[in-house]
C-alpha cells in the first residue's frame, strides 16, 4: 500500500488538492479558484464543468509537485462545502450547482415558518428549513423552475460531484446528507416522512445510495487517470462535509471537543455521543460511524473580510505582503475603546433571516480604516459567540476550542476570538485542515488508521495557542450586548429594505 494520501477540498469557489504522508506532513498542494455567478439577487451558482476542470488541474499539478509515482497514493478523500444543491440530469450529465451562499429561498422559509414545517422536520433531521439548505432549494426549484426541476436525476453535494467524476459512481455519504437535513439522524437513513414534510415526497429517487464517510465509494477510472495523472484503481472514499473534515483535520476528534471555523461560513461545532442535546441547535450531522456533531452555523464569517479586501483594500499593501495580513495589521494597531464602531457580518443574510444585511454602526469622524477592519473582525467573532451560546444552552460543555479556516491564519484574529469567546483558542499547524480531514478519512477507509481518532493523533499537530485577555472581558461583554441590541432593532428594517414594492416589481435590483 502507498505511503501517501490525497485530500481534496471543494469549497464554494476554490478547489484544493493536497498530498500528505502518513504523519500529516504536507508533501505538495495545488489550488484553483472558480467563478460564482449571481444571475439574480440572492442567487449564487457555479458551473459544474468548470469545477471538474479545476479539479483535474489541481490533482495533476499536485502530483507533479510531489514528484511521486501516482501508485504511491494509497487512497483519496474529498471534502466539500455542505448544502446548496448540486445536481446531475437523468443521464448523469452535470446540470446545476447552487452554492451555500444562495438565499433565493428566503421567502419560502418564511412561509414554512408560518405553517410549522420546521416542527415536522426537526424531530427527524434535528434541523429546521433555512434558505441555503438543500431540500429547501429543491422545493424552491420544484415550485419556481419546474422545467429545470424535472430534468434532475441526482441530488447531492459539491464533493459528491467530484467523487462522481473520479469514479463514475453516484453516491453520497452520511455527514453531508445529515448536515443538509435529509436524513433521519438517529437511524442514519433517508426518510419518506421527512421528504414529505418538505413537499418532496415524490423525490426519493433523486437521492443517491448512501454510504459512511470512510467507506470506499469507488475507484479512479482509466479515463480519469489519463486526465489527472492518478493511478487507475486508486480507492476513493465517500468523503466528508467540509466542516466535519476541517474539525478532524485540526485535531478535534474526542467527544466534547469544540471546533470553530472562520471560513466562508461561521462554523461552531462540538462532538457529541448521540444525536440529541437538551435543547435545539441549528443542525447536527454525523461525525464518524457512531458519533455526531452539534452545530450552529451561518454564512457570516471570513467572507466578510474577503469582501472588504476585494472592494476597498486590493492593491493597498506593500509588495510581498498579503492584503489580508495588511488589513489585520491595521486592526492590530487599534487600541480597543468603548466608542469603537460595530459591524454586523450579514453580507449573505443571517442564519434564520435571509433578509438580514451587513452594516457598520457608530462610525465617527476620528475613526480610521483600522477601526473599521477591527470592527469587522470583532463583528464576525460576535457572530460566532452568538452561535456558541446557543450550543451551550442546548447542553454541550466545552472549555477550549480549535480555530481553523482562513481566519486562523491571521496573527490578530485568533486573539480576538479568544477574548470575545472567553476560552483558550488553539490553531493547528496545517492550514489545509479540510483536505487533511479528508485524507484522514481516506486513510481510515483503507485501513491505515483504525478510526478517525487514530488518524488525527498520527497526522495533526498544534501550532499556536491564545488565552483570553481578562482585562477586556467587561469591554467585550458590553460591545456584544450592543451588537445584539442593534441586530434586534434592525431586523424589521432589513425586511423593509429587501421587500420589493409592487410599483418596483419590474425593476432590476
Amino acid at each position: 500500500m502507498g505511503d501517501y494520501l490525497l485530500g481534496l477540498d471543494a469549497g464554494n469557489t476554490v478547489i484544493k488538492a493536497v498530498i500528505f504522508d502518513r504523519h500529516g506532513n504536507e508533501i505538495a498542494a495545488a489550488s484553483e479558484e472558480g467563478h460564482s455567478r449571481m444571475p439574480s439577487p440572492g442567487h449564487v451558482e457555479r458551473g459544474l464543468d468548470e469545477l471538474w476542470t479545476n479539479a483535474r488541474h489541481v490533482i495533476r499539478a499536485c502530483i507533479e509537485k510531489a514528484k511521486i509515482a501516482p501508485e504511491e497514493i494509497a487512497a483519496i478523500g474529498c471534502a466539500g462545502h455542505g448544502n446548496g444543491l448540486y445536481a446531475l440530469d437523468r443521464d448523469g450529465a452535470p446540470l446545476l450547482g447552487i452554492q451555500s451562499l444562495d438565499t433565493r429561498a428566503a421567502g419560502l422559509v418564511d412561509e414554512w415558518r408560518e405553517t410549522g414545517i420546521g416542527d415536522r422536520t426537526y424531530p427527524i433531521a434535528r434541523q429546521r428549513p433555512w434558505p441555503s439548505q438543500t431540500p429547501t432549494l429543491l422545493a424552491w426549484l420544484k415550485r419556481h423552475r419546474p422545467e429545470l426541476f424535472n430534468r434532475i436525476g441526482t441530488v447531492f453535494f459539491s464533493k459528491d460531484f467530484v467523487v462522481n467524476r473520479l469514479t463514475g459512481r453516484r453516491v453520497s455519504e452520511v455527514s453531508d446528507m445529515s448536515g443538509a437535513g435529509l436524513l433521519d439522524l438517529a437511524a442514519r437513513r433517508y426518510d419518506k416522512a421527512l421528504m414529505e414534510a418538505y413537499g418532496l415526497g415524490d423525490c426519493m429517487e433523486l437521492l443517491p445510495p448512501l454510504i459512511e464517510s470512510a467507506d470506499i465509494a469507488g475507484t479512479v477510472t482509466e479515463e480519469v487517470a489519463m486526465q489527472t495523472g492518478l493511478a487507475t484503481g486508486t480507492p476513493v472514499v465517500g468523503g466528508l462535509f467540509d466542516v466535519v473534515a476541517s474539525a478532524l483535520g485540526s485535531g478535534v476528534s474526542r467527544t466534547g471537543s469544540a471546533s470553530i471555523i472562520a471560513g466562508t461560513w461561521s462554523i461552531n461545532q462540538v462532538i457529541i455521543d448521540g444525536p440529541d442535546l437538551d435543547g435545539p441547535v441549528f443542525m447536527s450531522s454525523t461525525f464518524d460511524r457512531t458519533r455526531y456533531m452539534a452545530m450552529e452555523n451561518s454564512a457570516t464569517s471570513a467572507a466578510n473580510l474577503e469582501w472588504l479586501v476585494r472592494e476597498f483594500f486590493d492593491g493597498e499593501h506593500a509588495e510581498g505582503v498579503s492584503p489580508f495580513d495588511a488589513c489585520c495589521a491595521l486592526a492590530g494597531a487599534i487600541r480597543p475603546a468603548a466608542d469603537d464602531p460595530l459591524y454586523h457580518p450579514y453580507l449573505y443574510g443571517a442564519q434564520q433571516d435571509g433578509h438580514a444585511r451587513a452594516g457598520f454602526y457608530g462610525i465617527a469622524g476620528w475613526h480610521t480604516k483600522g477601526h473599521l477592519v477591527r470592527a469587522l473582525l470583532e463583528g464576525v467573532a460576535f457572530g460566532h459567540r452568538q452561535h456558541i451560546e446557543t450550543i451551550r444552552k442546548a447542553g454541550a460543555i466545552f472549555n477550549e476550542a480549535v480555530l481553523s479556516g482562513g481566519g486562523s491564519r491571521s496573527l490578530i484574529w485568533p486573539q480576538i476570538f479568544a477574548d470575545v469567546l472567553g476560552v483558550p483558542v488553539s490553531v493547528a499547524s496545517s492550514r489545509e485542515t479540510g483536505a487533511l480531514g479528508a485524507a484522514i478519512a481516506a486513510g481510515t477507509g483503507v485501513g491505515i488508521f483504525a478510526d478517525f481518532g487514530a488518524g488525527a493523533a498520527a497526522m495533526v499537530r498544534s501550532e499556536r495557542q491564545y488565552r483570553p485577555d481578562v482585562s477586556l472581558q467587561a469591554h467585550y461583554a458590553r460591545r456584544y450586548a450592543l451588537y445584539q441590541d442593534i441586530g434586534e432593532a434592525m431586523a424589521p428594517l432589513w425586511r423593509r429594505l429587501t421587500a420589493v414594492p409592487p410599483a418596483a416589481a419590474g425593476v432590476t435590483a
